[in-house]
């Protein structure tokens, strides 16, 4: 049987190359009877490959039992999977024949495998190893021939890596693994399945098809899907079901698609003013940080040299600049000075006339508009009154500089 009349035969829609090669293995291990681990995001239609494997071997005339081992309780799972002997717990009125034992010589899907208790996990590794089991209960050993194949939408690795699965169950599951894309993946399906759905709800609820304007499909097609095949299907019903227009733009589809969230960075548009503002303050924090390493140095050598240091005209404006753009109130800044007496406080203008040998304690007090008013200031002084030199200086625009000219009452 060729890929084609597979599709045919199981209702399979699509031509992506990853879902072809899904099938193309499926088809490929179904004569044998090796166990199958099927692999892929919730929705994306896990459920057929078994079905495809087991009507492509020799077991198609057998038992083809599927079990969603996340639905069943975890006191009940071993029971339902091996049986169990009458009495062997509260309620078992009677022996019960389970899953392995009514579908020897079938083949049983297992389904949300990873779900599976521990305690269970040992006896699944038992019955692909041996072909053996024993029921809940009983100490007689029942031989079994089933073939296996199981799905997940859990990451293994990391299953195993948090203790929640066995290792070894892993390696004995996944003989061949076979990985099922996501919806998202299959972009050039997305369409196709759109009309097969719609095709399917008119029938059903007996009424036109809904189509797609080419727009639309464009929306469709770039949606991420996250509930991939089963999210596509519910939105079709709903859609057929409530309007009442048979051709559906783009907008009228995504007014049905839930806002994605997604943990990526995502791209901001800023507007010029925000972006230049930032600059700005960018500007004012890198010439404080200049200004106070200037500073530190020239403490430095103060304390080091005493009454010997003489002040330059270049450290008493850096100085002064300080003491202005970090104490704009004009309150005076206080250091600390050694005395006979003990220690006593004096203005920062003292400092400049007279020796100390410690620290220096400055009150910081920080505005960034005054900063970046004195910026500007500067940058319009630097280049007398030419707005459009001024802004290139501050990597703004003349708007910008225009606006914040009026903003802060500069007189340029």
């Amino acid at each position: 049987m060729n890929l084609q009349q597979i599709k045919q035969r199981f209702g399979i829609i699509g031509n992506s190359p990853l879902l072809n090669r899904a099938l193309e293995i499926a088809a490929q291990v179904a004569p044998t009877d090796i166990s199958i681990l099927v692999t892929g995001e919730s929705g994306t239609g896990k459920e057929i490959i078994p079905q495809v494997i087991h009507q492509l071997s020799a077991r198609k005339h057998g038992e083809y039992i599927a079990v969603n081992c996340g639905a069943i309780p975890e006191g009940t799972i071993d029971s339902e999977l091996f049986g169990h002997e009458k009495g062997s717990f509260t309620g078992a009125s009677g022996s019960r024949q389970g899953y392995f034992e009514v579908a020897n010589g079938g083949t049983l899907f297992l389904d949300e495998v990873a779900e599976l208790p521990m305690q269970t996990q040992v006896r699944l590794l038992r019955v692909l190893e041996t072909g053996e089991f024993i029921r809940v209960g009983s100490s007689k050993v029942i031989k079994t021939n089933v073939r296996v194949v199981a799905a997940t939408n859990e990451n293994m690795q990391r299953a195993i890596s948090s203790g929640k699965f066995r290792e070894d169950l892993l390696y004995r599951l996944s003989t061949v693994p076979i990985s099922l894309p996501a919806l998202r993946q299959r972009k050039e399906d997305i369409n196709l399945l759109f009309r097969k759905f719609a095709n399917d709800f008119a029938e059903k609820y007996r009424m036109p098809a809904i189509r797609l304007t080419p727009e639309a499909v464009t929306v469709i097609e770039n949606y991420t899907w996250s509930g991939n095949i089963r999210q596509l299907k519910n939105l079709v019903e709903q859609i057929s079901v409530i309007e009442s227009k048979r051709e559906i733009d783009e907008i009228t589809i995504q007014s049905y698609l839930p806002v994605v969230s997604e943990n990526l960075p995502s791209v901001i548009s800023k507007s010029e003013e925000s972006i230049s503002e930032r600059d700005i303050m960018y500007k004012f924090l890198f010439d404080m940080k200049s200004d106070l390493n200037d500073l530190k140095k020239l403490v430095h050598e103060l304390i080091n040299k005493g009454s010997d240091f003489q002040l330059n005209s270049e450290q008493s404006a850096m100085i002064n600049r300080m003491y202005n753009e970090m104490a704009p109130s004009k309150a005076e800044t206080h250091i600390y000075q050694p005395t006979i007496e003990g220690t006593k406080f004096v203005s920062s203008e003292e400092v400049f006339q007279q020796d100390f040998h410690e620290h220096i304690e400055v009150e910081e007090s920080l505005s960034l508009e005054d900063r970046e008013k004195e910026l500007i200031k500067k940058a319009l002084e630097k280049h007398r009154g030419k707005r459009k030199y001024a802004a290139e200086e501050l990597g703004i625009s003349e708007r910008t500089l225009y606006r914040k000219i009026k903003e802060y009452n500069i007189q340029a």
